[in-house]
């Protein structure tokens, strides 16, 4: 079956790859230069060298420097640039070195040009299919974390993974986040012990955008994505990246408030200095269903993050630091987790403590698109002394990461490769004392794992047509004691009317974190049973993604449609089917996949009101207890409307959600649920409506006011036996839906740019 893969792979890559360097026979080249009145001559960036008609062409570089292929049939070659105007000639089909001069007196009358940030934005030209949420996008809600900055986005789902610890988790192609490679700034991150509650480390001020990625991505950055990947985009403090002052103020009805600022600083010439600050803190318990549960765990949070950057001609450096520490307790409405106050109630509690450096180091050549780059990452999770009612989990996570990448090109700019090797570091300690189980469990887990890796990847684009990325890996896990071998391969075809084709095929692996990926199944009196020793994870991930703009007079209609598939060689099965008292955890016995399918509009419909429909299909089955059946809590559809309207000083954003049913797993042996109707099978349908209203004051200053979750749609009874949680019928972990009704917010951001 491997072989299989890998042939087909290696048939796709020497056929598009003999297509690539087809197309690069025959070329015009040359300098497009700027003459002053004086007769002064200067090298000219950024001018639009193309063939008239078709459409097809290429932009002039840092020195005004262009190559484009020769075209069959047009003959003519168009140099265009913002203030002049357009100059044509007529060249024939042999190949040839023009120098084209913009004289001044053709420079146009000046113009001013205005236009709205797009919320997500999709490179045509490059082969993986990115979506890029923009700062335009993450303003649109009120993102407190990177967990609520997808609302807007119908790609990503965000849920709740209990009804105790408000933790939550992502799901994309229907597939937990496990599988989505976490990154941050093209760096691996969240992993681990981070993965529970990561998702809250990341306040939505601090990021300047988002890329979103299905299916496996580039071999450069590690071998973990099999579902997709996300990058977070970090602000920066060279000027003009980032404000120079930034402050928001946030409080919403469940009594959370929040404050964040940001502030940058030039050091010398060439370098640049910023400081991140966020602190947020729940003030009062809230029972909105009446279980004698709190609704929204009690969180405390600090968080700071420092960052430097420095450039020069040959040289480009990052580096930054980061501390968080998260105190967060809940459970019953009386629990104090505090001995000295008298300990009352049963509840939970857990006191995060996460220490992070990086640096990023880039030496460029003389050679154009030629650079050496080094990255490096140390991670110190400490999880605490956490409390699950009766259970008690001791958990730190050290980790380093290292990569050298070589960039450069073959022939010509338009085929480039890397080169690199890379190094991983995880240790793992932790300790489960479980009192809940008629079998105690008192176990200390421990592992260590190296992984030296090297990489190799060819890209090709024409700048307009074709572009792909083929690329390989092989790692080696010290745990595991495995060689990993990883083949990808990303292809886009683009036609004469701008429909562009994307297809992708690869492999991705991860070691699994069984208890620490998972720590809410402490939220329940289930005993947990290793039934087998857990292997790593690995799957064959295919998708293909169209894209078509069309215009609709001066406005542009986007449409996207893709399809993904995830076959899984082996996957860690946590079954909560076999047994209503017990969480078995072996080895996947049989199949595993995921069939996902998303189309998805985006239009300005009139001036300053902007449009997103969007639906999507999943289809995710795994063999549980020896039978394929419905992965549960994962909603076999869902649709998307979202609008913003913003004229003048206003803006007006509006989304509404539309949720499928889903699979619950099987209650029928738990006495509680049957007795209240909690054993459902099946969740039922149901819609969420959020909605925003801003209004700049001046030019530094803005108000919003919001709310999420309008139509007070929430879970009936999320938490099984609540009345009595040291029963074994106690569970906290079936939640599929939302935990709390209507929340308003109303936040005020100061900035000076």
């Amino acid at each position: 079956m491997k072989t299989k893969h890998i042939t087909l792979i290696t048939l796709l890559l020497l056929a598009f790859g003999s297509v690539a360097f087809a197309q690069t026979q025959g070329f015009i080249e040359g300098t497009v230069y700027e003459e002053a009145e004086n007769g002064q001559r200067t090298p000219l960036p950024g001018v639009n060298v193309y063939w008239k008609i078709v459409n097809e062409g290429v932009v002039t570089d840092a020195h005004g420097h262009y190559k484009i292929p020769l075209h069959e049939t047009v003959c003519c070659l168009v140099f265009s640039f913002i203030s002049y105007e357009n100059d044509t000639i007529h060249h024939m089909s042999e190949p040839a070195h023009y120098d084209h001069v913009f004289h001044s007196t053709h420079m146009l009358n000046e113009v001013e040009i205005a236009a709205r940030q797009k919320a997500t934005t999709i490179n045509p030209i490059k082969a993986i299919a990115v979506q890029n949420i923009t700062s335009e996008g993450l303003r649109r809600a009120a993102c407190c974390s990177l967990a609520e900055s997808f609302e807007t986005n119908a790609s990503v789902d965000v849920s709740y993974s209990d009804a105790v610890t408000g933790a939550k988790q992502i799901e994309l192609l229907g597939l937990s986040g496990l599988y989505t490679q976490m990154m941050a700034e093209n760096m691996p991150n969240f992993r681990g012990l981070a993965s529970t509650f990561g998702l809250t480390y990341v306040p939505g001020t601090w990021m300047n955008a988002i890329q979103i990625s299905k299916g496996t991505s580039s071999v450069r950055n590690g071998y973990e994505s099999i579902s997709g990947q996300i990058n977070v985009d970090y602000k920066r403090p060279e000027p003009g990246e980032s404000e120079k002052l930034y402050l928001n103020f946030y409080g919403n009805t469940m009594t959370m408030t929040e404050l964040n600022f940001n502030t940058r600083w030039n050091v010398g010439k060439n370098g640049s200095m910023m400081l991140l600050g966020h602190a947020n803190q729940n003030y009062m318990k809230m029972d909105g269903n009446g279980d004698n549960f709190i609704d929204d765990p009690m969180v405390t949070q600090g968080n700071i993050f420092f960052r430097y950057n420095y450039a020069k001609d040959w040289f480009e450096g990052m580096w930054g630091v980061k501390a968080l520490y998260e105190n967060r307790w809940g459970g019953q409405m009386d629990y104090l987790p505090w001995p000295n106050t008298g300990m009352t109630g049963v509840g939970f509690i857990i006191a995060t403590q996460r220490y992070e450096a990086f640096s990023k180091t880039g030496f460029l050549f003389d050679r154009n698109d030629t650079s050496l780059g080094f990255q490096q990452q140390f991670v110190y999770h400490d999880s605490g002394s956490s409390y699950f009612g009766r259970t008690y989990y001791d958990a730190t996570q050290t980790s380093y990461y290292a990569n050298l990448l070589f960039d450069s090109y073959l022939v010509n700019e338009q085929h480039k490769y890397s080169v690199g090797a890379s190094y991983s570091y995880d240790k793992y300690d932790e300790h489960l004392n479980d009192m809940n189980l008629s079998t105690h469990i008192d176990s200390t887990f421990q592992r260590v794992e190296h992984v030296p890796g090297a990489f190799a990847e060819y890209v090709f684009n024409d700048d307009h047509h074709w572009s792909v990325i083929a690329g390989f890996r092989a790692d080696y896990n010290s745990y595991y004691k495995k060689m990993l071998y990883t083949p990808r391969l990303h292809v886009r075809f683009m036609t004469h009317d701008e429909l562009t084709l994307r297809a992708s095929a690869g492999k991705g692996y991860r070691s699994p974190n069984v208890l620490a990926e998972n720590s809410t199944m402490f939220a329940s009196s289930r005993a947990i049973r290793f039934i087998d020793t857990p292997k790593m994870e690995e799957a064959w991930n295919y998708g293909i993604n169209l894209t078509k703009g069309i215009d609709i007079g001066w406005r542009e209609l986007t449409i996207q449609a893709d399809f993904y598939r995830t076959d899984f060689v082996n996957q860690i099965v946590l079954d909560r089917d076999a047994d209503a008292h017990q969480i078995r955890i072996y080895n996947l016995d049989g199949k595993s996949y995921s069939n996902s399918a998303q189309i998805e509009a985006n239009c300005e419909i009139i001036k300053n009101l902007d449009l997103t429909l969007a639906f999507r299909y999943n289809d995710v089955k795994m063999t549980i207890n020896d039978t394929l059946r419905e992965k549960p809590f994962v909603n076999r559809y869902k649709g998307l409307v979202s609008m913003s309207y913003a004229p003048g000083t206003w803006q007006f954003d509006f989304t509404t959600q539309f949720n499928g049913d889903s699979r619950v797993p099987n209650l029928s042996g738990n006495a509680s649920a049957v007795a209240n109707g909690q054993d459902i099978g099946r969740s039922p349908f149901y819609v969420i409506m959020n909605a925003q209203i801003t209004k700049k004051l001046g030019k530094c200053w803005e108000l919003y006011i919001g709310g999420e979750n309008l139509t007070n749609y929430k879970q009936d009874d999320p938490i099984i036996s609540a009345d009595n949680p040291a029963s074994e019928d106690f569970d906290a972990s079936m939640v599929w839906g939302p935990l709390s009704g209507i929340r308003a917010y109303l936040g005020v951001r100061f900035q000076i740019k």
